[in-house]
């Protein structure tokens, strides 16, 4: 959660968690008691793979399946989408005044007229239900958003998620997908006040017990 030089470190899912549960984020990174967790399935780090490298030869323009669907064309740089794409050379927000900085690593990047439009790959095994996007993805986005715009990267309120899920099985072990994108609003300011309150949580007393967390209740045996 800090670095070397004592500045708090926080990335989307950190500010995903704190706007789930102000008290398992303050337990997670105060004092590294987590939520449980299972087994992460291999096969969502393999297609996000090979996503990225399919989508890498479309640069400056967009897969076929695409065209028509979302606004822009792919970031035609790919050497700085590399060094974007990993956490130790993401884009970054620091706020000097709290002692803080928050970091984001983008699948991919759309670029419009000038302006830039976060885009994130999603595999699952089904298609996405309504309000699915906005309540597990939203912050993440806005978040993307934020780095970008303090980055001197112009901005606009969108941004996309593309969902791949099986639909069928075919011969010689070919499994076709489905591709369906979806168009959120993002806002950087959002991030930026969620960034702030997250800190500032981090720096005082730990919340009390959230009703409404299951993780809560389940450390408190109830």
């Amino acid at each position: 959660m800090k670095n070397s030089n004592g500045q708090i470190k926080l990335s989307p899912s950190a500010l995903s968690l704190f706007k789930e549960c102000p008290r398992c984020f303050w337990l997670h990174y105060k004092q590294d008691v987590k939520r449980p967790s299972g087994a992460f399935p291999s096969i969502t780090g393999g297609m996000d793979r090979v996503i990225k490298d399919y989508f890498d030869t479309y640069r400056g323009a967009l897969p076929p399946e695409l065209e028509g669907k979302i606004k822009g064309n792919l970031m035609p740089d790919v050497e700085l989408l590399k060094k974007w794409r990993h956490w130790k050379s993401g884009l970054e927000y620091i706020d000097d005044s709290i002692g803080a900085k928050i970091y984001g690593a983008l699948d991919d990047c759309l670029v419009d007229d000038g302006v830039y439009i976060p885009l994130d790959y999603k595999t699952r095994g089904s298609a996405p239900k309504s309000g699915d996007s906005e309540k597990y993805y939203q912050t993440q986005l806005d978040t993307y958003a934020l780095v970008l715009k303090v980055n001197g990267y112009p901005v606009k309120d969108v941004a996309y998620l593309i969902y791949y899920f099986p639909e069928k099985a075919e011969n010689h072990g070919v499994v076709k997908f489905n591709i369906q994108p979806v168009e959120l609003n993002a806002s950087p300011d959002n991030a930026k006040m969620l960034f702030e309150e997250a800190v500032s949580i981090l720096k005082a007393d730990v919340p009390e017990t959230n009703k409404s967390c299951d993780f809560c209740s389940w450390r408190n045996g109830n």
